[in-house]
């Protein structure tokens, strides 16, 4: 924690290593048991999977990244111009690829001065980092390792800013844990702050499931390896080849569902859980889900977690829309 050693603009706090081991062991005990059987988003993102992810975002299915891209590629100035702030805040910032396209418009703006990347991966945080202060003259950065449904307190006080959710990842949360999470958020931005949320919009199924279900298997590949965290974090012995990937729509709740199904019957074993959990083939674990919205049901979540719609922005096939709001 604190400053980097090797460059004064760079600060990484590291608050993962206080979280307290008996709740995140209960966390992943209790998914397990539920029904269904459940497995926390979050630990995808290790290291490989946030490497993983990166490489999923390159894939001809996976539409939505390279759709958020031009979408902020085309309205990044205007969003800079609305919010006049001179500090960017990203949660969920990963390899910050589109961050720069707004990094780039405060730039040009005369006003970027100092960015705060959020991300449980501590390795893609000091990596991202040393890239930008490399990129930007000048530019201060303050990452935070953490997860930000539990350390948003620890971002850094700051000035006039823009926090940023974007990916999408809104639609990991449950609708009540959506709304919570919007909440707390529009709880510690001050009135002239602004706030841009990234939302995958409901659009073709089969386009949909293709982006979950690419042909190089690297999604697959992706989901599997929350099973790799768990041998780690908890000792399990998980056999990934036991396990295959299945995502698919589910059209009442407009979300994808990604499960890892048992391939075969067998036991697994999760001593620092005291547990022995016994699969049936066919059984599946739910490792993540993707809620896709229209403009109305983001403008209403927002509300209601007051924010004021400031902008709506999308493609012209609308399968990507960011909305830029204001503290109400």
């Amino acid at each position: 924690m604190g400053k980097s050693l090797d460059n004064p603009n760079i600060i990484i706090d590291v608050h993962l290593d206080g979280q307290d081991p008996k709740a995140l062991r209960a966390e992943i005990h209790d998914g397990l048991l539920s029904s269904p059987r459940r497995l926390p988003t979050k630990y995808f993102y290790d290291d490989r999977g946030s490497e993983l992810y990166e490489r999923i975002c390159e894939l001809p299915e996976y539409y939505q990244a390279r759709t958020e891209h031009q979408i902020l590629t085309r309205f990044a100035d205007e969003v800079a111009a609305t919010s006049r702030a001179n500090e960017l805040v990203e949660l969920g910032s990963g390899a910050a690829t589109k961050t720069r396209v707004l990094l780039n418009a405060m730039a040009r703006a005369e006003r970027l001065r100092f960015y705060v990347p959020f991300d449980f991966s501590e390795g893609i945080v000091r990596r991202v980092a040393h890239e930008l202060v490399n990129e930007y003259a000048g530019l201060q950065v303050h990452g935070v390792v953490g997860d930000f449904l539990v350390h948003l307190e620890h971002i850094p006080d700051g000035g006039r800013r823009l926090v940023v959710f974007l990916g999408g990842t809104i639609g990991n949360m449950g609708p009540e844990a959506a709304l919570a999470f919007l909440t707390s958020i529009q709880a510690g931005m001050a009135l002239d702050d602004y706030f841009l949320l990234g939302v995958q919009l409901i659009t073709d199924v089969d386009r949909l499931e293709a982006a979950y279900n690419d042909a190089a298997g690297v999604t697959a590949e992706f989901n599997k390896n929350i099973l790799h965290v768990m041998q780690a974090m908890v000792g399990a012995d998980f056999d990934p080849d036991a396990f295959e990937h299945v995502a698919r729509y589910n059209h009442e709740q407009h979300r994808i569902e990604m499960h890892l199904r048992s391939v075969r019957d067998q036991v697994v074993h999760l001593p620092d859980l005291n547990l022995t959990l016994t699969l049936a083939e066919g059984e599946e674990i739910l490792t993540e889900i993707s809620t896709k919205y229209d403009r109305q049901q983001t403008e209403a979540l927002l509300s209601k977690a007051g924010f004021d719609m400031v902008a709506w922005y999308t493609d012209p096939e609308e399968l990507h829309g960011l909305a830029l709001t204001k503290k109400s």
